[in-house]
């Protein structure tokens, strides 16, 4: 599980570990793998790596008459739930692209881990670097954000197969499934169902890593990150909220 001890200083392990020790050692010894990594910021090898699980489970779903179904009810879904109705030629328009989703999935996948991993290692950097006065290079914040993706990649190979299961792209780990008495429509549900519990380990995971690289406690920065988090669900279902009347 992840730890969120004090943090150490980021050169405590210099030994350089394997890509399969890395890949582990971020689900089960966080600390020590932030630590190597920091001292030796190979990052190509685990990206791929993460690319190729998520990339890999997204095709195979997509490749699926099954998931090829839950993509256009989440788009249906996505679209209403923000007050839009959705035409049955929109509806038609979809399901003529449907069979081409499976294709598209990896460059998807692509685009949006390396834009991910870029855009968050950019804002640790100038936060860390310029505002609190750190000594991390960007090539080390990147590492860093990189193998954080190890969590999402390997629940991915767990939420995949559920989602095909329950015909549904919808998160099965999201707040609001421990209360499924709220109206689904009301705030409250939005705001819990925007809340993923696989999305907290994965910023517990890269708060620790952070913390490790610019020797800070990791509790202070999961805490911003979790704020910062919720804040953006709150308004994401405020913006719901409002634009259904309810």
């Amino acid at each position: 599980m992840t730890q969120t001890h004090t943090a150490e200083p980021a050169a405590a392990t210099t030994e350089a570990q394997s890509l399969p020790a890395r890949f582990a050692g971020v689900l089960f010894t966080p600390r020590a793998t932030y630590a190597a990594v920091a001292a030796h910021p190979r990052w190509l090898g685990i990206f791929l790596t993460v690319f190729l699980i998520t990339a890999s489970a997204s095709t195979a779903l997509l490749s699926t008459d099954i998931g090829r179904n839950a993509v256009l009810d989440q788009q249906i879904s996505s679209s209403e739930s923000y007050g839009r109705h959705v035409t049955q030629a929109q509806i038609d328009q979809m399901e003529k692209f449907a069979p081409y989703y499976a294709y598209f999935a990896p460059v998807i996948q692509l685009f949006g881990l390396s834009i991910g991993c870029l855009l968050i290692s950019g804002i640790a950097f100038a936060v860390f670097n310029a505002a609190l006065g750190g000594d991390a290079t960007f090539k080390q914040a990147f590492a860093i954000v990189a193998h954080s993706g190890v969590v999402l990649g390997v629940l991915a190979l767990f939420t995949t197969p559920l989602a095909y299961v329950r015909e549904s792209l919808s998160s099965a780990t999201n707040l609001a499934v421990f209360l499924p008495f709220l109206d689904e429509s009301s705030f409250a549900a939005r705001l819990l169902g925007s809340i993923d519990l696989i999305y907290i380990w994965w910023m517990l995971s890269i708060s620790i890593g952070l913390g490790v690289l610019y020797r800070k406690r990791t509790g202070p920065i999961a805490t911003t990150l979790l704020v910062i988090y919720v804040a953006i669900g709150a308004i994401i279902a405020a913006i719901k909220t409002a634009s259904t009347g309810v």
